[in-house]
């Protein structure tokens, strides 16, 4: 009774909610406890039965009726489940589990739907279609098992046309020897490609594409879509192939009985064309019949090798001795072991060539995965069986018949011997009673090894059932390469990787079949049919099946040597190393059977890997080549920790405080002018802790693509902290890793600092001090038109990142001194037809513009680089870079020729080093007046207060300075503005100015420090960069 009390009050403790639209809801307040008391004091976890309200629902899952068990930690946390992890696919939501906010939630009911707030932005699951039908009341897809789905369909698509056509031949060519060594090549390069395929595709489940998706799944779309296009156009010219073969034998046949429609070549074209008619309308009937025809076919086969078997025992005939046939003779097989070349493809490899389809279908099985039961075990197991048999009987057709028939034979029974002279006679036929000495004297031998291609059908038991053997063959190798070209060119169409194809991966019925491809791979097969030549196709074909098997291997190689947490096949017999050398040697294969083909091919890959790599399509397989560069990274990365630092390898790497990117287009294009491909940049975004909550939750991903779009080498780094200070602060302490650490910070200049609240100032200044304090360089960028666009950014999908409060929004400079706009300033031009990419006066082209550098101090040379730089880009190459430093006028001419040496030293192109001689000069009255007027907010006048002292004005307003502190820095304050006016002057048209920045005593007031950035900088018509390097050399001109 407790037990059953228990379940009973779980039953009323618990609220569903179910409908058709979407998951059940449930509420975590209506459950008194996390467990629940069994009858014997054990504590239960509560079972959570959720079923459908209405029957046409329940009907619809049937089975799929979920029963989710809740953890002991609490009635939240669910149990593992295998549908948490079915559709664990990249951008696809988990809908059963729970997330990390809702788990924390205790007294809020909680909708575990596609609208709640943690799954937003998900699509929906993934089809499932290898698993259960598509339509609630239509009948279950058509699923094979490893013997039908693999083992007969691999070996049926391995035996055809070459076997009973040009295997004898083969054999005659290369003799038994060399025959087997072709085979056993083969057979390596196979079975070395099936171990490769087989830890491919016991690595997760394969839905369907075949080798196309297993590569592409690995290596990445940059290679995968090359080989997929690339084979299925294989697999629709082997279709083609074993259709030639078949019409050979059709037209042979037809010879015998003198029906003759036109000519030798045309009827082979016409039976061709007609034969992969009828195999297109089999295909067009679905799977079932498909597979149905192939069982007779496998059959078929059967009957006729034991018809084979048999007809090599059965002691032969006049007329068959006459064409060459004497049955098991010793001598004709140590005759035949040997190689006997002949004709202009009587070498080694193009016997080797013209084999090695016979091959090829060792992955019909895997190219029909998505019609498998479990493709993870029939694959391996069926693939390699099928090889074993099919080899076997390779070399059981090669001994038998090289045991059995020699090389030339005229077909002439006349040509019998009557007595025992032999003189005169020529051949090993001569041993036997048989006279072929004239044809082959005169090379007109019609029979035998050499001569005739159906030397199979002539040696067999009834040679009318051998011929049934080959129309099965070869009809089920073409049918075979039919299905599978359309299915891998569908799974490539439905991935949307290159443009104008998508209208062939349409599926339909229950099986999703390929229809319109279908019809595609008919017309390539019977373009391919017209050539009418066996010996033409086949190596082409080899050529094709061998850069796939390459790639194969050399997927999984590269998967396994990436070492990936995510490489965990279930199948344990395979190599990384045998994968290495089976992609090597097929690689080598290519070359050696037709080089001209090899190379064709090997362009067609490049051009298309060239459109992949190029377009980017925006897809993610987690291949083994994210994780190769992973690898790669991380170990650069902690290579680079041994290596001492050197002035020759310094790099600004800078830490930007862009917040988001895309507001401030115009500083991430600036450190981008001379960080891109240089060193390291990343973008620090310090969000306000009030403003997180509010922050859409796609953010980051958001901005890393609109960087990647701007073509911006960056890593973004959001930031929670209570303010400005302390986010710069962790920033400045955090960022990078080991030797990919910022080095200088990048800020922009603010702008509205007068109107500012005075913590805000405070907050600015500190972060100036916290990187010198850092041992950082810095750079501080002001525009004309201030930095922050967002008042301007339409963002897309309503995606608006809030703007961080510690970056106060800019406004316009309002002075006299500035009234016109620079032409190449940030206009609302949009990059690529896309209203976030703002351009900006760093993506434009300079001209023949100056870069101004008032190297006014020696920080060590940061000053001087970052120009050198940005001159090696494009935009500004043509620039001129001018030096500015200080002198005196006795010694103008000697400091300046000291300053050209010690450029020249360091290799710096400099147009021109210009001495300020006048910079001690008092300023002008209005510049001064000015100056005076920005500080007077932040000013105590207490001189000017009688009576009260500055210790109590400071109490009220503690960020004000003095006036005794104002005419303690009113020298340097009267140099900063002496300095503006040279600048105003000499810089009024340039491209770029550069002004050393001032190191702040501890002593020295915010808002004046301020103030004299706001003089350095303000009045002119270009970007401006006050700039300050670590007091570090980072330039040298020593070689060591």
């Amino acid at each position: 009774m407790g037990q059953f009390a228990s379940k009973r009050n779980l039953a009323q403790s618990v609220h569903f909610s179910s409908n058709e639209e979407g998951p059940p809801r449930y509420s975590s307040h209506h459950f008194n406890g996390g467990t629940v008391n069994g009858g014997n004091g054990i504590r239960i976890p509560p079972t959570i039965v959720v079923s459908d309200e209405e029957s046409r629902t329940s009907e619809r899952r049937g089975s799929r009726a979920e029963l989710r068990r809740a953890s002991v930690y609490s009635t939240m946390d669910l149990v593992p489940q295998l549908e948490n992890y079915a559709n664990s696919l990249p951008r696809q939501m988990i809908k059963s589990r729970p997330s990390l906010e809702t788990l924390r939630k205790t007294f809020e009911v909680v909708e575990m739907d596609g609208a709640s707030a943690s799954d937003s932005g998900s699509l929906p699951a993934p089809d499932m279609e290898n698993e259960e039908s598509e339509g609630p009341k239509g009948k279950a897809p058509v699923r094979f098992g490893w013997l039908i789905g693999v083992v007969m369909r691999c070996m049926l698509n391995i035996w055809g046309v070459i076997m009973f056509l040009r295997l004898s031949w083969i054999t005659s060519q290369a003799g038994i020897v060399l025959t087997c060594v072709i085979i056993m090549m083969s057979v390596v390069v196979t079975t070395v490609t099936a171990l490769s395929i087989s830890a491919i595709a016991t690595n997760g489940r394969v839905i369907s594409g075949g080798a196309y998706f297993m590569i592409s799944r690995t290596l990445g779309p940059e290679i995968g879509a090359p080989i997929g296009l690339v084979f299925s156009f294989a697999n629709a010219l082997a279709c083609a192939l074993h259709t030639v073969g078949f019409s050979l034998v059709v037209r042979d046949l037809m010879h015998d009985f003198g029906a003759i429609m036109v000519d030798s070549i045309n009827d082979v074209r016409i039976v061709g064309v007609v034969t992969v008619t009828i195999l297109l309308l089999i295909t067009q009937a679905g799977m079932e019949w498909e597979s149905k025809a192939q069982i007779l076919f496998f059959i078929a086969l059967m009957v006729s090798f034991a018809n084979y078997i048999i007809g090599t025992v059965i002691p032969p005939t006049v007329d068959k001795k006459a064409i060459g046939i004497f049955g098991y003779r010793g001598d004709i097989f140590i005759e035949n072991l040997t190689p006997n070349w002949r004709g202009p493809q009587g070498y080694f490899f193009q016997m080797f060539a013209i084999f090695f389809p016979a091959c090829t279908g060792i992955l019909s099985g895997v190219n029909i995965c998505g019609d498998l039961k479990d493709p993870a075990s029939a694959i391996p197991k069926g693939t390699l069986m099928a090889i074993f048999w099919t080899t076997f009987s390779y070399v059981v057709i090669t001994v038998t018949t090289g045991s059995c028939v020699v090389r030339d034979a005229s077909g002439n029974r006349s040509h019998i011997m009557t007595g025992n002279n032999t003189n005169g006679c020529v051949g090993l036929a001569c041993n036997f009673g048989w006279n072929f000495t004239d044809c082959i004297q005169s090379q007109t031998c019609r029979f035998g090894l050499a001569n005739n291609f159906n030397v199979l059908g002539q040696l067999s038991g009834v040679y009318y059932i051998i011929l049934v053997g080959i129309f099965a063959a070869t009809l089920s190798s073409a049918l075979g390469f039919l299905v599978s070209a359309p299915k891998i060119f569908q799974c490539l169409c439905k991935d949307q990787i290159y443009p104008y194809i998508g209208f062939f991966g349409k599926g339909y019925g229950k099986n999703n079949e390929p229809r319109r491809a279908y019809i595609l791979s008919y017309f390539i097969a019977t373009a391919v049919i017209l050539v009418a030549d066996l010996n033409s196709i086949a190596p082409i074909i080899s050529n094709f099946f061998l850069c796939s098997y390459a790639l194969i291997n050399f997927s999984c190689f590269h998967a396994s040597f990436t070492n990936s947490p995510g490489w965990r096949p279930s199948f344990r017999y395979y190599s990384k190393w045998t994968a290495l050398f089976g992609s090597f040697i097929s690689f080598l294969l290519m070359f050696l059977f037709t080089w001209w083909a090899a190379l064709v091919t090997c362009c067609i890959i490049i051009f298309l890997f060239g459109y992949v790599n190029y377009n980017k399509p925006k897809v993610n397989w987690g291949s083994s080549v994210q994780a190769g560069i992973y690898n790669i990274a991380l170990s650069s990365s902690v290579s680079l920790t041994g290596v001492e630092d050197h002035v020759k390898n310094f790099r600004p790497q800078c830490l930007v405080l862009t917040g988001p990117p895309n507001q401030r287009p115009a500083l991430v294009d600036f450190v981008g002018s001379f960080t891109k491909h240089v060193s390291l940049m990343i973008c620090g975004d310090i969000i306000l802790e009030q403003d997180r909550k509010t922050r859409p939750q796609d953010t980051t991903n958001y901005l890393v693509k609109w960087m990647n779009k701007r073509k911006v080498r960056s890593f973004y780094t959001p930031l929670t902290a209570d303010n400005l200070k302390a986010g710069t602060k962790q920033l400045l302490q955090a960022s990078g890793l080991g030797k990919l650490k910022p080095n200088t910070l990048v800020l922009g200049f603010k702008t509205n600092w007068r109107d500012s609240a005075p913590e805000s100032i405070e907050d600015y200044i500190s972060t100036i001090y916290d990187a010198f304090d850092s041992n950082y360089g810095l750079c501080i960028l002001r525009m004309m038109d201030g930095l922050d666009i967002s008042d301007d950014l339409e963002f897309e999908g309503g995606l608006n990142p809030t703007v961080n409060q510690g970056f106060e929004a800019d406004e316009n400079v309002d002075n006299p001194d500035q009234q016109t706009n620079e032409e190449e300033t940030a206009d609302d031009m949009s990059d690529e037809g896309s209203s976030d990419q703002m351009r900006t006066v760093f993506q434009n082209n300079q001209g023949k513009k100056t870069i101004d550098v008032y190297w006014i101090a020696d920080d060590g040379g940061l000053t001087l680089l970052v120009p050198y730089l940005i001159t090696r880009r494009k935009r500004w190459r043509r620039c001129k870079v001018r030096v500015f430093i200080v002198g005196d006028e006795q010694n103008m001419e000697e400091g300046r020729n000291q300053m050209m040496a010690l450029l020249k030293r360091f290799r710096l192109d400099v147009s021109d080093v210009i001495v300020m001689t006048d910079i001690e000069k008092h300023p002008h009255p209005k510049s001064l007046s000015r100056f005076v007027d920005s500080v007077a907010p932040f000013r105590l006048h207490d001189e000017q207060q009688e009576g009260i002292s500055v210790q109590e004005l400071r109490q009220s307003t503690p960020w004000k300075m003095s006036d005794k502190q104002f005419e303690a820095f009113k020298l340097k304050s009267e140099r900063k503005v002496r300095l503006n006016e040279i600048i105003r002057k000499n810089s009024h048209h340039t491209a770029l100015v550069l002004v050393s920045l001032p190191v702040p005593q501890s002593d020295c007031p915010s808002a004046l420090y301020m103030a004299w950035l706001d003089t350095l900088s303000r009045g002119l018509h270009c970007p401006a960069v006050l700039i300050r390097g670590n007091q570090q050399n980072v330039l040298t001109f020593y070689c060591q």
